[in-house]
C-alpha cells in the first residue's frame, strides 16, 4: 500500500519518535516536534505509538492513497478533506481506494501529523524512520516530500482491520469516507491551547542571570523569532544577562533546553537538537508543555512561569497515565 504526493506542503516530513540511542556519537534524535500528537494519531488508527507518520507544517500536502485506508490528523487544526468532504481531526477515519486527502493552512498551531493504519514504511536507519535533512538521514531519502514522491505504507495490524471495519459496519457514511463516532479526549486534543505560559525548570545556570534578566525571565514576553525552525526557537525580547562570563566545556542538551548566546536572546532547543551545546543553560521546557512549544509559529509571544522538579514529574505521569487509558480503551473498544 502507498500514497502518492500530488503536493508537498511547506514542509512534510516522515517523523517518529526519534533516534533513539546515538547521541554519544553525534547523531541527534530528531522525531516530531510534538510527540503526544503523534502518539494519539498513532492510537487512533491502531498503530503502536512508535509508528511513523507524516508531520506536516503550516500548509499540509495532497496526497492520493491507491487503497482504502485508516488515517487519522492530530495536532494543529489543518482543515481536512477528502475528496471535498470534510473530515474532523482527533478521529479515524476510513478512506476509499482512490480517495484524494488535501488539507488547508493550519488556523491554530504550527505541526499536525498524518497516521496511516500500518504506518508510513520507509527504510529504518539506526533504529528509527524519522527524517533528518540536515544529514539527510532517515526518512523517504532524508527530505521533505516532493511533487510525484510515492511513500510507502505498512501493513495494517489486527486491531487496525478491526477499527476499520467497525467504522465501516456502525458509521453513516459520507460519499467515500466512513468517520469514527469516537475520537480522542478533549484532555489530549486541547493542550496547545494553554495561555498560562510555558513551564520552566531551572537548569544549572538560572541563578546565575542577574536580578534584573532573572526577572525578566519570569515576567517578560518573548516572540518566536522568523529564524526558528525544527533544531531551536530563537526568542526575541528583552536581553538577558549572567552576572559573569562563564567559559564552558560543551555539554549534553535535551529537548527543551532553552540557552544563553552571548547577544542575550534565549534559544529553545527543538527536535533536531545537537547532541551538546557551549552555550549557558538557563532553564529546561518541562515535558508536560514540549508539545505546547512544538506548536507555536514565527511570531506567537510566549512567557515562562517557573515549576517544580516535583511538579513537572507529577504532571508528566498524569499525562503518561491519560494516553494508557485511551490506548487501553482503544484495544477494548475493538476486542
Amino acid at each position: 500500500m502507498s500514497c502518492r504526493v500530488l503536493h508537498p506542503g511547506v514542509l512534510t516530513t516522515v517523523q517518529d519518535r526519534g533516534r533513539i540511542g546515538h547521541q554519544r556519537m553525534g547523531v541527534p534524535v530528531s522525531g516530531a516536534m510534538d510527540q503526544l500528537s503523534l502518539r494519539i494519531a498513532n492510537l487512533l488508527v491502531g498503530n503502536d505509538e512508535t509508528a511513523a507518520a507524516l508531520e506536516l507544517t503550516l500548509v499540509g500536502p495532497t496526497l492520493r492513497f491507491d487503497e482504502r485506508t485508516l488515517i487519522a490528523f492530530a495536532g494543529a487544526e489543518i482543515g481536512a478533506y477528502v475528496d471535498g468532504t470534510r473530515i474532523p481531526a482527533w478521529r479515524p477515519v476510513c478512506i476509499a481506494a482512490g480517495s484524494i486527502v488535501t488539507t488547508e493552512a493550519a488556523s491554530r498551531g504550527c505541526r499536525a501529523y498524518l497516521a496511516v493504519g500500518g504506518g508510513i514504511d520507509v527504510p529504518s536507519v539506526l533504529g528509527s524512520r524519522a527524517t533528518y535533512g540536515r544529514a539527510a538521514l532517515g526518512g523517504l531519502d532524508g527530505r521533505a516530500l516532493r511533487r510525484g514522491d510515492l511513500v510507502p505504507c505498512g501493513a495494517p495490524s489486527e486491531l487496525s482491520r478491526r477499527i476499520a471495519a467497525a467504522i465501516l459496519e456502525g458509521t453513516a457514511r459520507q460519499g467515500r469516507v466512513a468517520v469514527a463516532s469516537w475520537g480522542a479526549a478533549a484532555t489530549l486534543a486541547t493542550f496547545f491551547r494553554s495561555g498560562n505560559g510555558i513551564r520552566l525548570l531551572e537548569d544549572e545556570h538560572t541563578r546565575m542571570l542577574t536580578s534584573e534578566s532573572l526577572e525578566r525571565l519570569w515576567s517578560a514576553e518573548f516572540r518566536v523569532g522568523a529564524q526558528s525552525d525544527r533544531m531551536g526557537y530563537r526568542l526575541e525580547g528583552p536581553a538577558l544577562e549572567l552576572t559573569t562570563s562563564i567559559e564552558m566545556l560543551s555539554e549534553a542538551v535535551a529537548f527543551g533546553t532553552v540557552q544563553l548566546p552571548p547577544g542575550g536572546s534565549p534559544i529553545v532547543l527543538m527536535a533536531d537538537r545537537q547532541t551538546t551545546g557551549g552555550y549557558p543553560r538557563i532553564g529546561d521546557v518541562a515535558s508536560i508543555d514540549l508539545p505546547l512549544v512544538a506548536q507555536l509559529r514565527p511570531g506567537d509571544r510566549v512567557r515562562f512561569r517557573p515549576i517544580s522538579l516535583d511538579e513537572a514529574q507529577r504532571l508528566y505521569l498524569a499525562r503518561e497515565d491519560d494516553i494508557a487509558q485511551a490506548r487501553m480503551a482503544i484495544a477494548l473498544r475493538h476486542r
